[in-house]
């Protein structure tokens, strides 16, 4: 019997991806409200401690369910996500977010170099040279524009490789498993990452850096309205987005949703300009479009 195509809605599809991304860009322009007085430990802590309560309602409402096939494997998965959002996060209070988006979305480029590494995919000559493009966009974006590359520069394309694997580990190890597991298990990770972070630096606390630069090394610290109200936005905006994104791939045909997905870098980098005055410069916008670019021919040519 021969199986009948899956009917797509493209426009729909594509409302759906782009506000998801649209919620996204502005829920993580947040993070800047508190980086200077709080910790990126205690924010994923707090953020997870609101988000699982709301993903538990859902099975309850009859949306999803929180029972994995495969458990292990759904863990497996949501480590190398959560430690690319982990990256990602305490990046975001040390580099214009336009650049930390654009690391993260280096993704596509090592998930086609990995899957023709270790999972024997052919791949043409159109996606290595958009490997090849992407890779320069990425080395435009983080080369600082008075140039002298450093570790910071760089970690959000390491954000990007951990994504990868987990986008790998989407397809190959979590086939089935319902968008609400995946996503609790996710934020599960994250909070735990927080209450290890947090153990740490109660036990060998470091003197941290006044500022912004002290985001990822402070502990504990008493939580002020700031940060109440931006935890709850994360953690609200966090889940409309991925549910909005996931249901954008419902909808839609995967490679022309990733193509939308890169939406994020735009609005992103709009609402920085708007809520805190970033700007990017000349080299790091070409290497952005050389990303999106790299991306959507890696897209466009892949089954």
């Amino acid at each position: 019997m021969v199986a009948l195509p899956q009917t797509t809605f493209p426009r729909l599809s594509t409302l759906n991806t782009l506000g998801g991304m649209f919620v996204l860009g502005m829920a993580d322009n947040l993070i800047a409200a508190i980086s200077d007085t709080s910790s990126l430990w205690l924010f994923h802590l707090a953020r997870t401690a609101l988000a699982l309560p709301l993903l538990v309602l859902l099975p309850v409402l009859g949306f999803g369910t929180l029972r994995a096939r495969r458990p292990w494997h759904v863990l497996a998965r949501n480590f190398f996500t959560a430690t690319a959002l982990l990256i990602y996060f305490g990046c975001l209070a040390l580099l214009p977010i336009g650049i930390v988006v654009a690391g993260l979305f280096t993704a596509p480029i090592f998930v086609l170099i990995f899957s023709a590494l270790f999972r024997a995919e052919s791949v043409g000559l159109w996606r290595w040279g958009a490997v090849v493009m992407g890779f320069a966009g990425a080395l435009l974006v983080v080369w600082p524009e008075e140039g002298g590359l450093t570790w910071l520069s760089v970690l959000p394309i390491l954000a990007g490789v951990f994504y990868a694997i987990g986008a790998i580990g989407t397809r190959a190890w979590c086939e089935g498993e319902d968008a609400v597991v995946m996503t609790a298990s996710y934020f599960l990770i994250l909070g735990i990452y927080g209450a290890v972070g947090l153990v740490a630096l109660t036990l060998w606390p470091v003197d941290a850096a006044a500022g912004a630069d002290g985001w990822v090394q402070r502990g504990y610290v008493t939580p002020d309205l700031t940060m109440v109200w931006v935890t709850i936005a994360q953690a609200v905006g966090s889940i409309v987005g991925v549910v909005l994104l996931t249901r954008g791939y419902q909808l839609g045909e995967a490679s022309f949703v990733a193509i939308n997905e890169y939406a994020l870098i735009v609005f992103a980098s709009f609402f920085a300009w708007l809520f805190w005055g970033q700007t990017l410069g000349l080299v790091a916008l070409t290497g952005i479009a050389l990303i999106i670019l790299s991306g959507a021919i890696i897209a466009l040519r892949s089954r």
